[in-house]
């Protein structure tokens, strides 16, 4: 199961308040501006500055 996108579109980075986007496998929000992943657990997207991953490469829309 995806991540709603209601909730997608609602959804901003926490460190600079930016769009964020599913990556390909679904798995993780991506912040462009801030390089960052956020991982989603269980259905359930994990904001978290902290426990953001550095984006290591270059994204395809």
């Amino acid at each position: 199961m995806t991540i709603n996108q209601e909730l997608l579109e609602i959804l901003a980075c926490p460190k600079c308040k930016g769009e964020i986007h599913l990556n390909e496998a679904e798995d993780g929000l991506i912040c462009e501006a801030c390089r960052l992943v956020y991982e989603i657990r269980d259905d359930i997207p994990i904001m978290l500055i902290d426990e953001a991953k550095p984006l290591s490469v270059p994204i395809q829309k």
